[in-house]
């Protein structure tokens, strides 16, 4: 994955979506996010609340890099599903894991990548437009795929697509596939040697500790 895709990984799982999703989208999409509970009408609302405190808090978690973390890792807990990706990411190393063990590993990564790139989110462009290509329910209405394209002032579109499932009451993004590089098959092929090497619990510790890093190439 490109270095500079990472940050937009974390950002497309912080966002889903821009406050122009509405206008963007086909008219029958359109009805869906007004859907109260619906995929498109969640990533909405969680794009309209980020994208505006990106844009007025943005001198203060430039001087303050603690308050840009604690906000990127409530809203990214709040839209990510980070047990259920970093079980998908662990794959054959994560069969018979205890829930405790794929947690542990999920934070780790997760609190990684946030402290590596979660300040790259200072220069997203808050003003970026996304376009609604498709939402396709995958396994019987379980998963939901939505397809997007991010689009750029005097650059190519980017494709994003959000894989998303419900959990109880709430649909969380598990996996992003930006220009179709797929965020847990990326980090599943990294990890698959020190996992053959290592137990969970020492990979997840050589990730809290920085001896190990996600990395986004």
């Amino acid at each position: 994955m490109k270095q500079t895709a990472i940050s937009l990984v974390i950002a497309s799982a912080l966002l889903a979506a821009t406050p122009a999703l509405a206008q963007q989208a086909a008219p029958n999409q359109a009805a869906q996010t007004r859907q109260a509970g619906s995929p498109s009408k969640l990533v909405l609302d969680n794009s309209t609340r980020i994208l505006s405190t990106l844009e007025s808090r943005r001198a203060e978690f430039t001087r303050d890099r603690a308050a840009l973390s604690q906000f990127v890792s409530s809203e990214f807990n709040q839209m990510f599903d980070r047990d259920y990706a970093g079980r998908l990411v662990l794959g054959v190393h994560g069969r018979g894991a205890s829930d405790a063990d794929v947690k542990l590993f999920a934070d780790a990564l997760a609190d990684n990548l946030m402290q590596r790139y979660g300040s790259s989110l200072l220069d997203f462009n808050t003003r970026l437009q996304v376009r609604v290509k498709s939402e396709t329910p995958l396994r019987g209405g379980a998963i939901m795929r939505v397809s997007t394209e991010m689009l750029r002032q005097g650059g190519e579109p980017i494709p994003v697509d959000y894989l998303m499932r419900k959990t109880g009451n709430d649909w969380k993004v598990f996996d992003v596939m930006v220009e179709g590089v797929s965020f847990v098959q990326t980090f599943r092929n990294q990890f698959d040697s020190p996992l053959r090497q290592k137990s969970i619990p020492q990979v997840a510790a050589e990730l809290k500790a920085g001896k190990l890093n996600a990395s986004a190439n």
